[in-house]
């Protein structure tokens, strides 16, 4: 088994033993797992191999790719400025950027935005991956792409044109890249090894990716171990995973902005850029520090006063249908997509988190930032092996050992 190594203080043992099963288990190659309440550690692990390859092994200052976890910061950083007055969610994207009314999107609101309503998933324009890594072109297709639906009546993951249209927002009101904000607002008060667009300085620290085996043998194997976990009915888990997930889907198509591609994500290039919907590198114990810091002091630092923590955790989704699906599967989909103003709320079974309270976002490969304003316990979970699974178990395991010890 891996080494893990760190610290637990008492009270927490049962965090640490879920964090090493995963070693014993084959689940985890090199990962991290952080807990923060009241705005101190107390729990802060890490273990395994940051590069299988070259067994070099997974270090305290080993950061790795957190994909879509990058929203909550992302979202963070559009609340800071609504705090500020800065922002409103509620007026229209072209009052602080007006080249975005074009194709009957003058009315959408800002708040639309976070809660990926406003029908743009996907960017039409045949862009190329250093189109998209150059911001401007992708902002620009964006600004002329009329929507995929009328927005505001449904919704659907925006899991790349999201960070785009949101850091526009950002950039728009402060002058600033979304990335270059989250550094000097957030990452650097809080101390955090955490970058949307990361240095190349940092390179060495970062952990290399490996892909887990597929566990499935089919759509329909896949479909029925989701069914079973929803409560589904077989046949209706088998024709809900093709329709969201099937190879023509728009959800599939939105991973895909750019000429993205498995292969050019571990470049160079795309580490550099500023894709603030999916390429944060940062530890766990950043995560979870930067969490905590919406819902208690982490050493004199409030990121966001209670009252902007409740309104922006509202559950947005529950007003809209998701794009695609047929009536029949309707009923299917209602708490599948618990999102607020950029952020998952806890909906078990999909995404308990750390209590009914608690916020935060996921990534692919199995990262999770979450926070608990009740409990006032910040959590992240980062790991260097990609599971190719809809709901990952291990931050799952490891938020249900956090909310027992709370208990």
């Amino acid at each position: 088994m891996s080494d893990v190594n760190g610290v637990v203080e008492d009270g927490w043992e049962q965090v640490a033993d879920t964090f090493r099963s995963n070693f014993k288990e084959g689940k985890d190659l090199g990962a991290a797992c952080c807990v923060y309440v009241d705005g101190r550690a107390v729990v802060d692990l890490w273990g395994g191999l940051a590069d299988r390859e070259r067994n070099r092994p997974w270090e305290q200052d080993t950061v790795v790719a957190v994909a879509s976890t990058t929203k909550g910061a992302t979202a963070m950083c559009a609340h800071l400025l609504v705090e500020r007055g800065e922002l409103d969610l509620d007026a229209p994207v072209i009052r602080y950027w007006p080249e975005f009314g074009a194709a009957d999107k003058e009315e959408i609101p800002v708040r639309w935005l976070l809660s990926h309503q406003a029908g743009l998933p996907v960017v039409d324009a045949p862009l190329t991956f250093e189109e998209a890594c150059a911001w401007d072109p992708l902002i620009r297709a964006l600004e002329v792409q009329k929507p995929l639906w009328t927005p505001g009546t449904e919704h659907l993951y925006h899991a790349q044109t999201y960070g785009f249209l949101v850091g526009e927002v950002v950039k728009r009101i402060t002058g600033r890249s979304l990335g270059t904000f989250f550094a000097e607002e957030i990452a650097g008060p809080l101390g955090l090894s955490a970058w949307i667009g990361l240095p190349e300085e940092i390179e060495p620290r970062v952990a290399r990716l490996d892909a887990a085996p597929f566990p499935y043998n089919s759509v329909e194997d896949m479909a029925t171990d989701f069914g079973a976990l929803m409560g589904l009915d077989p046949a209706v888990a088998v024709a809900l995973v093709k329709t969201l997930w099937g190879p023509n889907s728009v959800l599939i198509k939105a991973g895909s902005v750019g000429g993205i591609t498995e292969e050019n994500m571990g470049s160079r290039a795309f580490r550099a850029a500023e894709f603030p919907g999916g390429n944060m590198f940062a530890n766990a114990r950043s995560i979870a520090r930067m969490y905590a810091a919406t819902v208690s002091d982490v050493d004199g630092i409030c990121l966001l006063q209670p009252d902007t923590v409740a309104a922006m955790t509202v559950v947005q989704t529950d007003r809209t249908r998701m794009h695609g699906v047929p009536p029949e599967l309707e009923p299917a989909t209602r708490n599948m997509f618990n999102m607020s103003l950029g952020f998952w709320r806890s909906s078990p079974p999909v995404m308990p988190m750390l209590g009914p309270a608690s916020f935060g976002h996921p990534g692919s490969g199995g990262s999770l930032g979450a926070a608990d304003p009740e409990a006032r316990v910040g959590f992240g979970y980062v790991s260097n092996l990609w599971a190719a699974t809809l709901i990952d178990p291990r931050a799952i395991e490891l938020a249900s050992a956090v909310r027992k010890c709370l208990d």
